[in-house]
């Protein structure tokens, strides 16, 4: 029982580690905007190309099947896809700000959650309880506050100049991210961290770089750099590079689902930064949709999951388990292991 409790302590720790992370991208984001600068894909290639300098490179210097060139061999078009995917995401919800309001934004951004849930019962055979339902229910509640909050606040930012465009971007986004998630929550949990983030270094800096030299060529010549400005984007970058670093050995622990539960109150903490730091109207919603996030992302990590894949797989899969590494093979909750075999189809996407 002890165990447990510290097991389900430290998941919220990291979840809400991840929410911290996020929020200093946003407000590093916030004051770029501030001054003039607007280049998304400026900023998603710097730290495609730090993820690039450090796991590519790791990756560079192994041995064997592990090495990039045999992975590059074997599996390049669904690393490129799965880079495309996660490029796409980040570009389309930025996008989505210049036609829709911010309200939009986070209502459909949720969307993400059970196109994640769908993805995962069908590609990776996982299967949730009525608890894990009632979770989600909880935590879009939660959300429900946090909107109704800024709407009493009159803090609706953004753009209402073609609201279903923007919209329709937030929804493709949520798809390409729930796309990305499960795809990456796949890769972690049966070959490596490494070798997703060194595969999503080189192929998002490819993909990034594309799109900045037809998209941002001007924004970026006319930006005045500073000190500040340059401050503004090292921790912009720095605070990506930790995300995505630090998102896969969570995904491993939970999955793909609870860590997009936990990442709803990444919203929260920018709202309260912003109470200092932009002048933000406080609001007693905000609290209330913080404790309700946490309870239903408590609800959803108290009970495991479980997975549909036959038993003989596991079984055998645990067999060759003495021999290798268990980062090749896919733990469910309650500490059997998967075949891979079953679950090449989500690489696919």
């Amino acid at each position: 029982m002890e165990g447990c409790l510290w097991q389900l302590l430290k998941t919220i720790v990291m979840g809400q580690v991840l929410s911290l992370l996020i929020c200093g991208t946003a407000v590093s984001c916030q004051y770029l905007a501030d001054s003039q600068v607007e280049t998304p894909m400026l900023q998603s290639f710097l730290n495609y190309a730090l993820l690039l300098l450090s796991y590519t490179t790791i990756l560079s210097t192994r041995k064997g099947d592990k090495n990039i060139l045999q992975i590059l061999k074997t599996k390049w078009w669904k690393y490129l896809l799965m880079g495309l995917a996660d490029v796409e995401a980040n570009y389309a919800v930025v996008m989505a700000y210049q036609y829709t309001t911010l309200t939009s934004i986070q209502l459909l951004d949720c969307f993400v959650i059970p196109v994640l849930m769908l993805l995962s019962w069908f590609f990776l055979k996982t299967r949730y309880k009525l608890i894990h339902f009632l979770a989600v229910v909880v935590c879009l509640l939660g959300v429900g506050a946090m909107v109704g909050a800024d709407i009493l606040a009159g803090r609706n930012q953004g753009s209402t100049s073609d609201v279903a465009l923007g919209d329709g971007l937030v929804l493709i986004s949520a798809v390409l991210y729930a796309v990305s998630n499960v795809c990456q929550e796949h890769t972690v949990k049966n070959l490596s961290r490494v070798e997703f983030l060194g595969m999503m270094g080189l192929f998002g800096t490819v993909i990034s770089g594309i799109q900045l030299a037809v998209l941002e060529t001007r924004a970026v010549a006319s930006i005045k750099w500073d000190l500040h400005i340059s401050i503004l984007f090292a921790v912009y970058v720095v605070c990506m590079y930790g995300l995505y670093s630090f998102m896969p050995v969570v995904m491993r622990l939970t999955s793909a689902t609870a860590v997009n539960l936990s990442l709803l109150t990444a919203d929260l903490f920018s709202l309260f930064c912003g109470l200092f730091l932009f002048q933000y109207t406080f609001s007693v919603l905000y609290i209330v949709s913080f404790i309700v996030i946490t309870v239903g992302f408590i609800m959803f990590n108290a009970v495991s999951t479980y997975s549909a894949l036959p038993e003989d797989n596991s079984t055998e899969v645990l067999a060759d388990h003495t021999a290798q590494s268990s980062s090749h093979y896919l733990l469910t909750p309650n500490g059997d292991a998967q075949s891979l075999e079953p679950l090449t189809a989500v690489a696919a996407l």
